[in-house]
């Protein structure tokens, strides 16, 4: 009898999407037919992009084409295996090799995406009885990684390291990390890395920082966040970043001392049992890695870019989040707001995503603008142009 009363999990699930769609915020997928720099096709629309990551234009690269085409000639497509078996390729040690080298650290570990990275990590380092300490605004996957370690998660109001400092001083003697985004996903704002690697060598805590949009745009030679504040491994023992974003490629990768990349090949689930990146793929973001270093032009061409939206937003008084990276968020505060705004501008031939709860906490709805080092001038001002007929909230500020 009781069997009888059990839910049904997929009708429940399916209860939950249909409240989320009643609300208007069902999620829904959009099928891109064909790619040419920020110009997109689906169906009979020809859309330009404001909401890729590609933030230095090296997606369609020839030379990473070209890197990637060699290797699969030679080495096919699939690794066949999980590192530890034999999935473990000459590309993959090369470009582990180069992003160390690029970084700063003394070495570096491939993850087959920035997810798994983050579970990873944070599962290896944690267990139960220890603290993470984390921003409010943290990725998705920093909190899933701290809830799967069975450690006690801690979450302070953004950016405010003295809410971080009061929660790793009420626990003075357990193990402690603390992880950040570098450059937060959806405001575009970099977290305080010089403020919050003081409070960690104070409180003896180890400190992580996620720089999946800040590698490659920010830093010396385009080496992040981490590098643009100045701070080396000593200062950030723990560094995740993506090669799916500025780099144009896939996967992930984690950086630091090598009693951290030994400890993560002993004890990181999402590497040990998940096949390897395909090695043609390794070759093709090592291809990258080289481009961004040496053609800063890509980054000089972003930042005019930045500035050119930005000072174009304040003119026309958009509600504009303070942000120096390629994210560029306006803030409407109601999803329908959002929607209807990004729907708008479809309309005009561009492609802005709307970003609304629970991505973001309900009021905060917005247009989520990503700026690339493969857009010029007048597509920034055509967006500019769209904007201002929207006729949008003006900015709080």
């Amino acid at each position: 009898m009781a069997a009888a009363l059990r839910p049904d999990l997929i009708e429940r699930l399916a209860v939950q999407t249909a409240e989320r769609e009643n609300a208007k915020l069902l999620r829904r997928l959009r099928t891109i037919d064909h790619v040419d720099g920020p110009w997109l096709e689906t169906g009979n629309q020809r859309l330009l992009s404001f909401c890729s990551n590609d933030y230095l234009g090296l997606a369609q690269h020839p030379q990473l084409i070209a890197a990637l085409t060699r290797a699969a000639r030679s080495e096919g497509v699939g690794s066949t295996s999980a590192h530890l078996i034999c999935g473990h390729r000459t590309e993959h040690a090369e470009l582990e090799e180069a992003l160390a080298v690029w970084t700063g650290r003394e070495r570096a570990l491939l993850f087959s995406t920035g997810y798994m990275a983050n579970l990873g990590v944070l599962q290896a380092l944690l267990t139960r009885g220890d603290i993470c300490v984390q921003d409010k605004l943290n990725h998705a996957c920093l909190l899933d990684g701290a809830k799967l370690s069975g450690a006690e998660l801690k979450r302070y109001p953004h950016a405010d390291v003295a809410a971080a400092a009061r929660q790793l001083a009420a626990s003075p003697d357990t193990a402690a990390l603390l992880a950040t985004d570098g450059v937060f996903s959806m405001d575009g704002d970099v977290a305080p890395l010089h403020e919050l690697a003081a409070l960690c060598n104070r409180e003896r805590a180890t400190f992580m920082v996620d720089d999946a949009h800040g590698l490659g745009v920010l830093g010396t030679n385009g080496a992040g966040s981490i590098s643009a504040a100045n701070l080396g491994q000593h200062e950030v023992p723990l560094l995740m970043a993506t090669l799916g974003k500025a780099l144009g490629c896939m996967g992930a990768f984690v950086a630091g001392p090598a009693a951290l990349i030994e400890g993560l090949i002993q004890f990181a689930r999402p590497y040990i049992y998940t096949t390897a990146m395909p090695p043609a793929l390794a070759a093709a973001a090592l291809e990258a890695v080289q481009l961004a270093q040496a053609e800063a032009w890509r980054r000089e061409k972003l930042t005019a870019l930045i500035a050119r939206f930005r000072s174009g937003a304040m003119e026309l008084d958009l509600p504009l989040l303070t942000s120096a990276s390629a994210i560029q968020p306006l803030l409407l505060g109601s999803a329908d707001a959002a929607l209807a705004a990004a729907q708008a501008l479809e309309g005009q031939g561009l492609l802005v995503s709307a970003i609304r709860p629970p991505t973001v906490p309900a009021g905060q709805a917005r247009l989520r603008i990503t700026l690339s080092a493969a857009h010029e001038e007048a597509h920034v001002d055509h967006l500019l142009a769209a904007l201002e007929t929207l006729r949008l909230p003006p900015s709080s500020t």
